[in-house]
């Protein structure tokens, strides 16, 4: 996202590492914070949360919930628009934005019981009645999502979870639109939902038999695992966080062949809308598997991952491009607590999602140190492998200064410099900083553009973006932020984007 802004509101600060940098508004840091969230601990920040809360109580309501509709209708984001909700709801009380909200982001029904999950813990809520007094606003939002689901929906999300949708339904008081929605939520009160065909409940009825050994055993399972392959109704997120499940059953070759098929099906991947970490997740995963099979999977994964790449736009054969990833300590962590991926591996991914595209390029990572790596355009998972591998040959510093000195220092004109960081860049040997050298090269070439990926949301940059010419800032993990470039080429920002979000 380009930041359109002027120099108020840039207050200048430190970051992280104690080295000069510039403060966003509240509304872009609460933008740049919402859209790199799976709502887990930080490197430096250990309370991300409350974080979002000051910024949402600084924030113009309106825009708030702008961003929540744009966060998951955009991003394709869940958790963090029902956060925004639920937050916003504690500042903002008056009129019917919150319900009209909430009636935009909820569009499972699991998120029914999410949001109100999230609302107690939020709340400070305990006891017997600890999702009494919800906000009335929030209840009418909620009240017209239970209108929405069918019954399906309904039982394919009814667990047993914290809050529940019998206890969901007899807080919000939805109201039926007719007799047999009626008989729906009757059904939801008496724990009477139809079981629906789900790969989850069809593995489970098979687990639950008991067979004569084990033999016996690994045949029901490979027969239901072929079943759930030939009934298409596994959704492509269950398809590929099973693969390693499906190897492992050893279904046939031609089942495995349907299995590829569907991964690679470029209407499947734009329909699933998955970011594009979750390629990599699996490709890991499979690559790991003793099977005769893991090979294919790579190869339709590399071609799921490359329909994401659709929409970029931008790169030419007279377009030179370089493609610089921090891989800094600070990076190295998990974007969620229960995920293997890294916030190194979400700079890498959208590197080579970039890569990709570009005809002339230059890619490399940096640390301490800054080396070029040179890598073929076509694999973009097998080449986040192959950074991933040999990070430690940079060292763990943020020195990011080095990128731009490299170009100057080779004499390397440039059009696009494109940095994937968290943005906590310094000098931990020196005085140099990114920001003098920039303006020195951009002296050189002024066609030049330096790119900042904020992969991490601080809410901070090293540079003034409104100040200094040819500096754009962009947010998010999602290869949507590609959108984002097309729309700079025009001179468009994100920013107008959400503003113009209905709510």
């Amino acid at each position: 996202m380009k930041f359109n802004v002027t120099n108020k509101g840039m207050d200048k600060v430190l970051n992280h590492e104690g080295a000069p940098a510039y403060r966003l508004s509240a509304e872009l840091s609460l933008y740049s914070a919402v859209v790199t969230s799976l709502q887990s601990d930080f490197f430096y920040e250990k309370a991300e949360r409350r974080r979002i809360c000051e910024l949402i109580a600084q924030s113009e309501p309106l825009f708030v919930a702008q961003l929540a509709v744009y966060a998951r209708t955009k991003m394709n984001l869940r958790s963090v628009p029902l956060v925004l909700a639920v937050e916003l709801a504690k500042v903002h009380k008056g009129d019917d934005l919150l319900c009209r909200m909430v009636s935009r982001i909820v569009q499972r029904a699991d998120e029914i019981t999410k949001l109100l999950a999230y609302y107690q813990v939020a709340n400070n809520r305990g006891g017997f009645k600890k999702l009494n007094r919800l906000s009335k606003q929030l209840q009418a939002g909620l009240q017209e999502a239970f209108n929405r689901f069918d019954e399906y929906q309904f039982a394919k999300y009814n667990r047993d979870t914290a809050v529940g949708l019998r206890d969901a339904l007899f807080l919000v008081h939805p109201k039926a639109k007719n007799e047999e929605q009626q008989m729906l939520f009757n059904k939801i009160v008496k724990d009477m939902l139809e079981t629906p065909y789900t790969w989850e409940t069809e593995l489970s009825a098979v687990g639950q038999v008991k067979y004569a050994d084990d033999a016996k055993r690994a045949l029901a399972f490979r027969a239901k695992w072929e079943e759930l392959i030939d009934s298409r109704k596994m959704g492509y997120m269950a398809l590929m966080r099973n693969l390693q499940n499906i190897m492992e059953a050893n279904v046939s070759s031609e089942h495995m062949t349907k299995v590829c098929v569907s991964l690679s099906s470029a209407e499947a991947v734009r329909r699933s809308r998955q970011l594009p970490f979750r390629f990599l997740s699996a490709y890991r995963e499979v690559s790991r598997v003793p099977s005769l099979y893991a090979g294919r999977i790579m190869d339709a994964l590399e071609e799921a991952v490359w329909v994401s790449t659709e929409n970029i736009a931008g790169f030419n054969e007279n377009t030179n491009v370089l493609l610089a990833c921090d891989v800094s300590a600070s990076m190295q962590k998990p974007v969620s607590p229960k995920s293997k991926v890294q916030l190194y591996d979400i700079g890498l991914m959208l590197a080579m999602l970039l890569k990709s595209h570009c005809k002339n390029v230059i890619s490399g990572m940096f640390g301490s140190s800054w080396k070029v790596m040179n890598m073929p355009s076509k694999s973009i998972l097998s080449n986040v492998d192959a950074f991933y591998r040999r990070e430690g040959e940079v060292g763990y510093a943020t020195n990011g200064y080095l990128v731009v000195e490299y170009l100057l220092e080779k004499n390397i004109r440039m059009d696009k410099v494109m940095i994937f960081t968290d943005i906590q860049l310094w000098n931990s040997v020196g005085d140099t900083l990114i920001w003098p050298l920039w303006r020195r090269y951009k002296n050189r070439y002024p066609s030049s553009r330096l790119y900042l990926f904020d992969l991490a949301g601080y809410g901070t940059t090293p540079l003034n973006v409104a100040e200094v010419e040819g500096v754009y800032l962009i947010a998010g993990w999602s290869d949507k932020i590609f959108n984002v470039l097309s729309a700079l080429e025009n001179n468009e920002s994100t920013l107008s984007e959400i503003r113009g979000m209905t709510v």
